[in-house]
């Protein structure tokens, strides 16, 4: 089956700030309420997770994700006010542009081969 995917990016500069790896991280923040168990769940390394996160709070003009360290006990990471908003915002955009380029993705398909007929 042919389908449209959108895969947005929000540039700070040279700097990726948001985009559909960093909306992943939020996710999963959200969904586990930890920085660890999110890289895990996508299965990235935390160093590469934090680095995302770094950079996402760095390009806003307040953090999207707060954070305590694990020590002894388990680390915690929540979704600030505005990293909810700014999920919710990456959401709406990306349902945006798929329902912007369906006339045109409706017309394109048609040119597109049969999904079924395997190509070598």
């Amino acid at each position: 089956m042919n389908t449209l995917k959108t895969r947005l990016r929000v540039l700070h500069g040279d700097e990726i700030a948001l985009g559909p790896g960093k909306v992943a991280l939020l996710a999963g923040i959200e969904q586990t309420g930890t920085l660890a168990e999110a890289a895990r769940l996508l299965g990235m390394s935390y160093t590469r997770a934090w680095n995302l996160l770094r950079t996402m709070n760095a390009c806003f003009k307040t953090p999207l994700v707060e954070s305590e360290r694990g020590g002894t006990e388990r680390g915690h990471a929540a979704l600030t006010e505005t990293g909810r908003a700014v999920l919710a915002l990456y959401r709406r955009m990306e349902e945006e542009s798929l329902r912007a380029a369906d006339p045109a993705w409706q017309k394109l398909r048609r040119h597109l081969a049969d999904s079924s007929v395997r190509h070598t």
